[in-house]
């Protein structure tokens, strides 16, 4: 409904009288279900009255189409009900600022505030116009772009629900949650993603209608397809004729708004499946708008700031980060890992916000460059940082932000000395990481192009990335979630940025740590399993209470399945800064039981691994064996340096090593690196193929899948042990 349809004088009268006033000819009636009180869950409806037409239900985001009381002051955070309103109080204060910027579509788009939330209103009136009810899913498969984005928040405002994933899933899995979530109509990327599931869809699906976000429908396959296809622009289209008449029209016809309520479900988003089938998380607006209410609590970010946004828009990291920045003024520029490296130092974000993965493809980046140069500034920058890394671990030290699960503070007076013999230290080292931060930190970062913060997410960081940053000057914040809470519910702060964990809670939101077997609640300092309560956590799985009240229990407490602790409150000592902190050790369904009987999280050994430049990726296995093997994929271009340097030069003859070379190589790496762990590898298993989102062994947030790479290699995993 045109923003322009709406406003006049009100009269406004309690319990059994409701508010009302006349626009051009039709009576509009503010009501609440009940007298004088809200005694329904929905709240406010919006009649329009008409003699000459019959009424049709219309359920809407109230303040993004101004259909709130009139003449009321500036909209706050706490008013809104529904994901949508966001986009009223971001443009009554930016605007015409620059919102978001995809340079890499055809064509290419910019949009301001004020445009962004039109097009919105556009979309919205225009799905209207194309059959689109309250309550029906609408499926959105499509990957990071700015027409996702309106698409995503036009399905919201007229209260369907979104159903997401990326279009690089297969065929199958996109098939399995359009049927399972029983979308109705489809929402696809572009006509070569949608001609890859056609054939399928049309078969076994059959949705009301196709919208395309990207590409002409002329390039889509014809044969057999009987379903209207629209493009993006022609639900515009739609949409603003519709408008148009609204604002002309003496009588926009008979329609009662039914405002979206905070606790009906905004989206379902299904899990990224690293075990079993994805299960679809059903996620209302009240969950989203805490997000986005409390996410400023981490990342302080200020109007004009730059994001980049590489992440798929649908997983839940992502678009809640999204949701979140669209309300502080930001200028957002769409990239991906094609174009990163480059937009990095191109566009100089203040913040970028991403996985684990891309933080340690920078590190490793960096590394080869300085290993790759000159003895002289290979020797200089490396002797350099590890003077960078001992100066920032004392400075850690000494302003308290270590971590420890000692229960008891350490004696005042051991505390005293061990604070000023890492100041006396710090003090020696400083000159010298100075002298670093001048030849070298700074020419890093302005390669690297974070201005402000990195913010991970969506898996473990690996300790050495996490110092390596800190001693170049370079804030990444690491933070906890996942697609079940919203996700966001723990983050570390720039003023307590403490490295190996997930930091302090969100607001309203509680930690407790239980007993894998027995569920007695723990003391700080011990690990166990990982439980949440408050606003974040999620309405349910779709059509599976089972699996809801298997998570889930009567109090709340949603059981996240990861492993971890929290630090324990001291007055004195390295760690008195830090208290509440919560630190993850992985996840309890990776934990890998010995056939002796031993516990072995493999997380540890695999970060550990992966700090040898030898090792591209590694997976450790050894359920019910005697000892641990390790899948791992060698980086063998760094393979056939080292060997240059250590063996001989390669024989101009031979075009590569060979694998028995290769394994030797990084069997001693693997070795080298993880000898410090509680358990050693056994024997290696050595592949050539990448574990990859495309080749189903990665989710699309680009995590391991564990068990399928295990199921995959079964075969050598037998002979292996043989």
């Amino acid at each position: 409904m045109a923003s322009t349809s709406l406003g006049a004088s009100i009269l406004v009268s309690h319990f059994s009288s409701v508010p009302e006033f006349q626009v051009s000819g039709m009576r509009l009636v503010f009501g609440y279900k009940g007298f004088g009180r809200r005694t329904s869950r929905r709240g406010f409806r919006v009649r329009c009255e008409s003699k000459i037409q019959e009424k049709e239900l219309r359920r809407c985001s109230p303040f993004l189409e101004r259909l709130s009381f009139p003449g009321e002051a500036a909209l706050s955070s706490n008013e809104w009900k529904a994901v949508p309103d966001i986009w009223r109080s971001s443009v009554e204060k930016y605007g015409d600022r620059v919102a978001v910027v995809d340079p890499y579509h055809d064509p290419p788009s910019t949009f301001t505030y004020r445009q962004l939330e039109q097009a919105i209103l556009d979309f919205v009136e225009g799905l209207r116009v194309v059959g689109v009810k309250a309550d029906e899913k609408i499926a959105l498969f499509a990957d990071n772009s700015c027409r996702w984005l309106v698409a995503d928040q036009g399905i919201m405002a007229t209260g369907a629900v979104n159903v997401v994933r990326g279009s690089r899933s297969s065929v199958e899995e996109l098939l399995q949650i359009y049927c399972h979530s029983e979308s109705v109509a489809l929402v696809v990327d572009n006509p070569e993603f949608f001609n890859r599931i056609a054939e399928s869809f049309s078969y076994k699906a059959a949705p009301k209608f196709v919208i395309l976000l990207w590409g002409e429908k002329s390039s889509l396959v014809t044969a057999g397809r009987h379903t209207p296809v629209y493009s993006y622009n022609e639900i515009k289209q739609f949409g603003q004729e519709r408008r148009a008449k609204f604002a002309r029209s003496n009588d926009v016809g008979k329609y009662e708004y039914e405002f979206i309520h905070p606790d009906d479900t905004a989206t379902i988003m299904y899990t990224s499946g690293t075990t079993g089938n994805p299960k679809g998380v059903m996620l209302t607006h009240q969950n989203l708008l805490h997000q986005i209410r409390n996410l400023s609590d981490f990342v302080p970010a200020e109007a004009g700031e730059r994001f980049l946004s590489m992440l798929p828009s649908w997983h839940a990291y992502e678009r809640a980060c999204e949701y979140f920045i669209f309300t502080c003024g930001v200028e957002q520029k769409y990239t991906s890992i094609r174009f990163l490296k480059d937009d990095l130092k191109r566009y100089q974000p203040h913040y970028l916000i991403s996985v684990p993965l891309v933080y340690e493809t920078l590190y490793s980046g960096i590394q080869k460059q300085i290993l790759t140069s000159s003895p002289v500034r290979k020797f200089l920058a490396l002797t350099l940082i590890k003077v960078s890394l001992g100066y920032t671990e004392m400075k850690r030290i000494y302003e308290g932000l270590c971590l420890t699960k000692n229960q008891k503070p350490p004696l005042y007076i051991v505390s005293l000395v061990d604070w000023l013999w890492t100041r006396v230290v710090a003090f020696v080292l400083w000159p010298l990481h100075m002298l670093a931060e001048k030849l070298v930190h700074k020419k890093i970062r302005s390669s690297i192009g974070i201005t402000k913060a990195g913010v991970s997410g969506g898996g473990s960081l690996p300790m050495h990335v996490d110092k390596f940053f800190e001693a170049i000057g370079v804030n990444v914040q690491n933070g906890y979630g996942l697609t079940e809470t919203s996700p966001v519910v723990s983050a570390r702060r720039l003023r307590c940025n403490v490295l190996g964990s997930v930091g302090h809670p969100i607001k309203d939101t509680e930690f407790k740590i239980v007993d894998h077997e027995t569920g007695t609640v723990l003391p700080p300092g011990s690990k166990g399993i990982v439980k949440v309560r408050g606003p974040p956590v999620m309405k349910g799985y779709y059509k599976n209470p089972l699996a809801t009240k298997q998570v889930i229990d009567d109090d709340g407490w949603f059981n996240t399945g990861d492993m971890g602790w929290i630090t324990p409150q001291h007055s004195t000592g390295r760690s008195r800064s830090c208290g509440g902190v919560i630190v993850l050790e992985g996840r309890a369904k990776d934990t890998i039981v010995l056939s002796t009987g031993e516990n072995v999280e493999p997380l540890e050994i695999e970060e550990a691994a992966m700090r040898s430049n030898l090792i591209q990726q590694i997976v450790v296995f050894g359920q019910d064996q005697r000892r641990l093997g390790a899948i791992i994929i060698p980086n063998k271009e760094a393979a056939e340096g080292a060997a240059k340097q250590k063996i001989s030069p390669i024989d101009p003859e031979v075009n590569e090593l060979s694998k028995e070379t290769i394994t030797s190589m990084v069997y001693e790496e693997l070795r080298k690196w993880t000898s410090q762990c509680s358990f050693q590898v056994g024997p290696v298993l050595i592949v050539d193929e990448p574990f990859t989102i495309d080749n189903g062994l990665m989710t699309p947030t680009m995590k391991i899948r564990r068990d399928k790479v295990v199921d995959q290699y079964k075969d050598e995993i037998e002979r292996l042990y043989k």
